[in-house]
C-alpha cells in the first residue's frame, strides 16, 4: 500500500476516533439535541456522514459517488433513535469507507472517478472527502463540548497544558514515528 493511502487511512481513523470519544461523553439525549430549528444535532450529522460515505465509497472506482438511491435531503431531517441506531449508522459508513480504501492500490490513485458527474482523480476524491468528514467531525466535537460544558474531557492537549505536554515530548528521544499513530493510540492531538 502506498504511503499516501496508509497516511490517509490513519487520518480517517483519527477523525472516527474523535467522533466516538465525543459520543462517549454524552448522555443519549445529547446525541439528538438540536440548538435551534435550523441547526443539526449530532445524530443528524452522523446520518449525513453515513449517507455520504456509503454513496461515495460504494463501487468507488466504477460508479458516480452520488448514488441514485441516496436521499441527501432526508439526512438532514430531525431524527431520533437510540444510541445503538446512531452507532449502527456511524459504523456502516466508516466500514464502507475504510474497506474501500484498504482495497485500493497505488496504481488506482490517478484513475478518474466521478462525484455528481464531475471527474476527480482518486487522490482528489479522497482528499475532498477527508476535508468534508473532518469538517463534520469538528461540528460533532464542538456540539458535544457545548452540551457537556465544564464536564467536557479534552480530546487534545487541555487548556493551559501545552507547557507540560511539550516538556514531556522534548524530554524523550526524537522519533520519526508517524504522528497519527500516537493520536490513535492515546487520542491526543499535537496542536
Amino acid at each position: 500500500m502506498s504511503s499516501y493511502l496508509t497516511s490517509v487511512i490513519k487520518q480517517f481513523e483519527y477523525y472516527k476516533m474523535l467522533g466516538e470519544k465525543s459520543f462517549a461523553q454524552l448522555p443519549d439525549e445529547g446525541l439528538f439535541l438540536q440548538f435551534g430549528e435550523d441547526n443539526n444535532s449530532i445524530a443528524i450529522i452522523v446520518r449525513h456522514l453515513s449517507g455520504n460515505m456509503l454513496s461515495r465509497f460504494t463501487d468507488f472506482l466504477t460508479t458516480d459517488g452520488e448514488k441514485p438511491w441516496r436521499n441527501r435531503d432526508e439526512e438532514f431531517e430531525p431524527w431520533t433513535g437510540s444510541r445503538e441506531d446512531l452507532y449502527g449508522l456511524w459504523n456502516k459508513g466508516w466500514n464502507c469507507l475504510l474497506t474501500t480504501l484498504a482495497g485500493l492500490q497505488e496504481t488506482d490513485l490517478e484513475k478518474i472517478v466521478y462525484i455528481r458527474n464531475e471527474g476527480h482523480t482518486v487522490t482528489e476524491a479522497i482528499n475532498r472527502q477527508l476535508a468534508h468528514y473532518a469538517y463534520h467531525v469538528g461540528q460533532i466535537v464542538f456540539a458535544a463540548k457545548l452540551i457537556r460544558g465544564q464536564d467536557w474531557q479534552s480530546l487534545s492537549i487541555p487548556r493551559n497544558g501545552s507547557g507540560l505536554y511539550n516538556e514531556k515530548k522534548f524530554n524523550t528521544d526524537q522519533s520519526v514515528r508517524h504522528f497519527t499513530d500516537e493520536w490513535l493510540e492515546k487520542g491526543v492531538k499535537d496542536e
